[in-house]
């Protein structure tokens, strides 16, 4: 299969590449049904987030009161960030690894060009294959992990709005009333 024989002369970043891509797109998958799960399950959130408020006791200040409640809902959902790190961490790396495996690449080149010389092109044209290989197996690995975080990302800011607002218009809004 040709996809391998891309891999094999990109060397060993390739490799960590495809490992990283692994890896990647199964905390991808995994928090996207994740998130949306939770999305979908939003009075569930909110009644246990309403729950942890009341379990504090009567607070005498609003203001206070509406503070520890957002810090209840931002708790929430910083349990649901488990993981975006990772891909962060993936999007930025993979560039770098396939800026490595280009310079790796033509370094080899060079030193195949000072030990041979220019008489044989095709001796110095596998180190140029692995740095143009690896850098573009760095970005294709990159954009899509880049693209997922920033979507989910998105979704959990808009998931924390809406918890705010339910659960401050549920405990508030029921407390005047």
């Amino acid at each position: 299969m040709r996809l391998f024989e891309y891999i094999e002369q990109g060397g060993g970043i390739m490799y960590v590449l495809l490992l990283a891509n692994i890896i990647g797109f199964a905390i991808l998958f995994w928090k996207v049904f994740t998130i949306l799960d939770a999305k979908k399950r939003i009075a569930d959130l909110v009644m246990e987030i309403k729950g942890r408020f009341y379990d504090m006791g009567e607070l005498k200040d609003n203001s206070m009161a509406v503070q520890l409640l957002k810090d209840e809902v931002e708790s929430k959902v910083h349990s649901l960030e488990f993981g975006l790190n990772t891909i962060k961490i993936i999007a930025s790396v993979a560039p770098l690894l396939g800026l490595l495996g280009t310079v790796l690449g033509i370094l080899s080149a060079f030193r195949v060009i000072s030990q041979e010389g220019l008489s044989n092109p095709s001796l110095f044209a596998g180190g140029i294959s692995m740095a143009l290989i690896t850098t573009v197996g760095g970005l294709i690995v990159a954009i899509p992990h880049f693209i997922g975080y920033n979507y989910l990302v998105g979704i959990l800011d808009d998931l924390e709005i809406k918890l705010e607002k339910t659960a401050i218009k549920e405990i508030f809004g029921s407390n005047n009333g």
